[in-house]
Parts: C-alpha cells; structure tokens; sequence
C-alpha cells in the first residue's frame, strides 16, 4: 500500500489522491463490494494487501466466523 507520508513538490493534496490511499486498521468497520452489510476488519497485512474480517454487530450464537479477503474487494463506510 503506498505511503500517505510521501513527499511531494506541491502543496496539499487532491481529492483523487485520496481516493485510491484507503488506509485500513484494526478495529475499523468497513462494507464489502459485494454487499452492504457491516464488517470489522480483525487484522491487516499490507505487504500482501490482505485483510481478515468478521461480520458486524456478532452473531449471538457463537460469534461471527473471521475469513480473509483482498484489501482491494472491501471500501470504508461512508
């Protein structure tokens, strides 16, 4: 994933730039692109862009089960 902190010869940023530089933690709710239920991202591994995510609020009997998913198939919440 690219860094937010890189340097550059112009001032401020667009809105573009943005855009593509989702930037995902732990703990953070996000929706899948194939649908618009709530996830929580359970951990985070830049190097592959891969993310492990349960379903969210939990499932009352027993807990959401956790499964991996590319970075790039799930988008913040807007």
């Amino acid at each position: 994933m690219p860094n937010l902190t890189e340097a550059s010869i112009r001032q401020g940023c667009l809105l573009s730039d943005l855009q593509d530089r989702m930037t995902i933690h732990q703990g953070d709710c996000v929706n899948l692109n194939l649908d618009n239920d709530t996830y929580q991202v359970i951990g985070v591994d830049g190097e592959h862009e891969r993310c492990w995510v349960r379903r969210w609020p939990l499932e009352p009997d027993g807990g959401s089960p956790v499964f991996e998913i590319s970075i790039d198939q799930i988008r913040m919440i807007a």
